[in-house]
């Protein structure tokens, strides 16, 4: 098959073609059709993720057929469509599966990280953690629903219930949550770059009623926040923004380093918190919550031997909604949208 490899980090993917994956013990073989590119791969190649298996074929927002089936494997049927995550496989006795929270594993493998991903033709998952994909989503746009849409539903939930919503950095998960959030009436207020005015027109198109500088004052106090940018310093400058009692959701899964900042801007039970992976319940209630919005999710398109402009797009920020690969002969079809 062919596929895109990390043989070591800060060094660009090599195309490769590699053996087809044999599907294990309750595995499903998968026809990668479309997968997404997450920040996540971007940190994975720049070396901020630390402990990749290498060498490691990335991408965990994977859309695909199912094509062959592991010896036990049996809730799926070939030709099935499923959706790959980035959470791919968890112990179930650790204490946090056992409370619920398998998020947490301390044994956890992950997509695109401990497990080789959709960068590729063909990949084998974990049957458990694959979900159904609503049929009204085509693969293209259904493909930032695994981890932008995912992630920040999750941190949506984290964040409360509050009316006056900031979103810290406006790309592949904001343009997702920011339209789950006006489905629920909430006020959304987009904090972009300084002079990143596609970025501040983009929020703006998609119904928030403010746009501006993400180092800027807010227009009025927040109830919650939710930081997607990987940038420390916006903690400090979302707490400044926040109301008391508000919540700030950092949703990322690497940032750089926090600033100091004074006590008093988190003083007045203002609660800093951050989001760790999915769990299978997160997929499942979101897949049903998407269409019912519906969630629209728009997307550049890229082939996949050229995965490495993709990610130097996503890590200028040079990217409306999400990026999105498609191997070799991929037919999308008239419904599929970019």
């Amino acid at each position: 098959m062919r596929a895109m490899v990390l043989d070591a980090a800060r060094t660009p993917l090599r195309a490769a073609e590699l053996p087809d994956p044999v599907p294990g013990e309750g595995q499903v073989l998968v026809r990668v059709d479309a997968c997404g590119v997450c920040r996540t791969d971007l940190h994975i190649v720049d070396g901020e993720l630390e402990k990749p298996k290498l060498p490691l074929v990335p991408g965990h927002m994977v859309v695909g057929r199912v094509v062959g089936l592991g010896p036990g494997a049996e809730r799926f049927r070939e030709a099935d469509r499923v959706g790959i995550p980035w959470l791919g496989w968890t112990d179930g006795e650790c204490r946090y599966c056992r409370s619920g929270r398998e998020n947490l594993c301390l044994n956890a493998r992950f997509t695109g990280y401990d497990i080789d991903g959709g960068y590729a033709e063909l990949t084998a998952a974990d049957e458990r953690f694959a979900f159904p994909i609503p049929e009204s989503y085509p693969d293209l746009q259904a493909a930032p629903l695994l981890c932008a849409g995912l992630i920040g539903f999750r941190a949506l939930r984290l964040a409360g219930d509050g009316e006056r919503l900031g979103l810290y950095g406006f790309g592949s998960s904001a343009h997702i949550i920011c339209q789950v959030a006006l489905h629920e009436g909430r006020r959304v207020f987009a904090f972009v770059r300084g002079g990143d005015e596609d970025a501040r027109r983009f929020a703006l198109d998609l119904g928030c009623e403010w746009a501006g500088d993400s180092l800027g004052p807010a227009p009025e106090e927040l109830d919650a926040a939710i930081i997607f940018a990987p940038a420390g310093p916006l903690v400090p400058a979302a707490l400044r923004a926040t109301a008391r009692g508000a919540t700030v959701v950092c949703a990322g899964i690497h940032m750089s380093d926090i600033p100091s900042f004074p006590y008093e801007i988190l003083w007045e039970e203002r609660v800093l918190r951050s989001v760790a992976n999915l769990t299978r319940a997160d997929g499942h209630e979101f897949m049903q919550l998407a269409p019912r919005v519906p969630v629209h999710t728009e997307v550049e398109v890229f082939a996949l031997d050229d995965a490495n402009e993709a990610l130097d797009r996503v890590r200028s920020g040079d990217i409306r909604g999400s990026a999105v690969l498609i191997p070799p002969g991929t037919n999308l079809g008239p419904d599929q949208e970019a």
